[in-house]
């Protein structure tokens, strides 16, 4: 079996791509790790300007201190009333990493006055998969939408309970994990990997 670390502490992306892998692939054909399971290293900061060099950052140096075939996202929403913003900074949005509650409640409040037919958003997401020997590689996926008023649904994780996908009628936190994966913006990029990784890890 291939092991794959995956550059993430969140236990839920791994849970998530495990399962995108494991139905695309085939159960057990991929092992993934996460960064608590390997070694501790210091993990760079994310500099780049675009999801695709954050990405990369994170998969270069997850495969330089491992070893390992290593995969790392970066994904967020960009905002049509916002300029795009947060973007890469989705995550920090609001000054601290990862405060999901304080993410989705300063993103409400800037755009409390945008009217409805201008609340367009996408989620985002770039993954990249770099490879003991130096080639590396890049997918993306986008799932378009639009951002509700007030949080429906507690599934998911982020901006998911504001964020209604075009043609969808509930938000993102009101889907399965089944449903999300479906449509969402990672489990486009992640189904986009899992044809990439059948090619260039072949089985054990």
């Amino acid at each position: 079996m291939n092991k794959v670390l995956l550059a993430t502490r969140n236990r839920k992306k791994l849970i998530e791509l495990q399962r995108i892998l494991d139905g695309a692939l085939g159960v057990h054909r991929i092992a993934l790790i996460g960064l608590d399971d390997v070694e501790a290293y210091p993990e760079l900061p994310e500099t780049g300007l675009t999801f695709g060099e954050n990405a990369l950052i994170k998969a270069r140096e997850g495969c330089r201190r491992t070893g390992l075939p290593t995969i790392a996202d970066d994904s967020g929403l960009a905002v049509e009333a916002l300029n795009g913003m947060p973007g890469v900074f989705s995550a920090r949005w609001a000054g601290q990493h990862g405060d999901d509650h304080a993410n989705l409640q300063l993103v409400l409040n800037q755009i409390a006055d945008v009217p409805d037919e201008h609340r367009g958003a996408s989620f985002v997401c770039t993954v990249a998969l770099a490879l003991p020997g130096g080639k590396e590689h890049l997918v993306d996926g986008r799932q378009p939408g639009r951002l509700l008023r007030e949080p429906h649904g507690d599934g998911g994780f982020g901006y998911d309970p504001i964020f209604r996908g075009d043609g969808q009628d509930r938000t993102n936190a009101e889907l399965t994990p089944a449903e999300k994966d479906a449509i969402s913006h990672r489990g486009k990029a992640l189904r986009e990997l899992a044809k990439l990784i059948a090619k260039v890890l072949p089985p054990n």
